[in-house]
Formats: structure tokens, C-alpha cells, sequence
């Protein structure tokens, strides 16, 4: 499964704003990533109607998050950013052609692990995402991930 660039940014947008004691403004997060400032309205609008941000108008206007960091949470980040959660053809039931769509493992088995994956999202909020102590702590839990790893042997 892969997020699309539109929930990596949403998230890194709200990462801005949660480490920006000030307004943030449009243009400073779109130079920053490297990104439309059109493409950055988009997200924007989705993060809006979410009730993720609020926009200030005017000249020294900008965005900030409209609630708390520790209250803006990352699973539901994503899932208002996504279009769909669809793993394999059979999770989408309209169009359907499977005739196992009732009595099949495999679908059961990507439904338990999407849900898993949410679980796992639903344990964060944006400032944990924005909170240094934790990234160094999940950078040490991945470099001994990547150094215990086992060998990769090619034939």
C-alpha cells in the first residue's frame, strides 16, 4: 500500500504549522517542499473542511492549526486525505467480479491488516510527529531494524 503525495504533504504541512509558533505563510510552506503552491490550495481546502487548519486572510495573513497538535490525529489525517483503501480489486464491492467476494481469506486477511495499519496510525498525533525526542527514538528503533536485519542473499 502507498499514500499518496497528497496525505505525505497534508501531513508534512501540518508538521510545518505545528513547529511554527507564528502564522505559517503559503508561500514559505510551498518553497519549503518544493511544491505548486496550487497543489499546496488543495490539500489546503481538504485540510480545511477537516477541521485540521484555519486560514487567515489578508496581507499578513496565512494558515495555523486549528486545534492543538497532541489533538490532531494521524490516522484520521489520512483518511481524510485519501480517496480510497481499496488493497486488491475485490475490496471495492461495486465492481466486484470475484464470485469468493463472500467466503474469501484473502480479503479478510487485507481487511485485518489495513485495519491494523489505522491502529497504528491512531497512536499519533502531529506533535508526536514534531517532537525531536521521538524522532530520535524511532531513528534508533529503524537503524537497529535495518542493522538486525538478515542478509539479503542474491542467487
Amino acid at each position: 500500500m502507498r499514500l499518496t503525495k497528497q496525505s505525505n504533504y497534508a501531513v508534512r504541512i501540518l508538521m510545518y504549522c505545528a513547529s511554527n509558533e507564528k502564522l505559517s505563510k503559503i508561500s514559505d510552506i510551498a518553497e519549503f517542499y518544493d511544491i505548486s503552491e496550487t497543489f499546496l490550495f488543495k490539500i489546503l481546502q481538504i485540510l480545511n473542511a477537516g477541521g485540521f487548519v484555519e486560514t487567515v486572510r489578508g496581507r499578513h495573513g496565512g494558515i495555523k492549526l486549528k486545534r492543538p497538535a497532541e489533538e490532531i490525529g494521524l490516522g484520521k489525517v489520512i483518511r481524510a486525505t485519501e480517496d480510497n483503501f481499496d488493497m486488491a480489486e475485490c475490496f471495492d464491492l461495486d465492481s466486484n467480479t470475484c464470485p469468493l467476494i463472500g467466503t474469501c481469506g484473502f480479503n479478510h486477511a487485507l481487511y485485518r491488516a489495513l485495519n491494523a495499519f489505522f491502529d497504528v496510525l491512531d497512536e499519533y498525533t502531529i506533535a508526536d510527529l514534531t517532537d525531536n525526542r521521538r524522532n530520535i527514538r524511532v531513528l534508533l528503533e529503524l537503524d537497529s531494524v535495518v542493522r538486525d536485519a538478515p542478509k539479503r542473499v542474491d542467487a
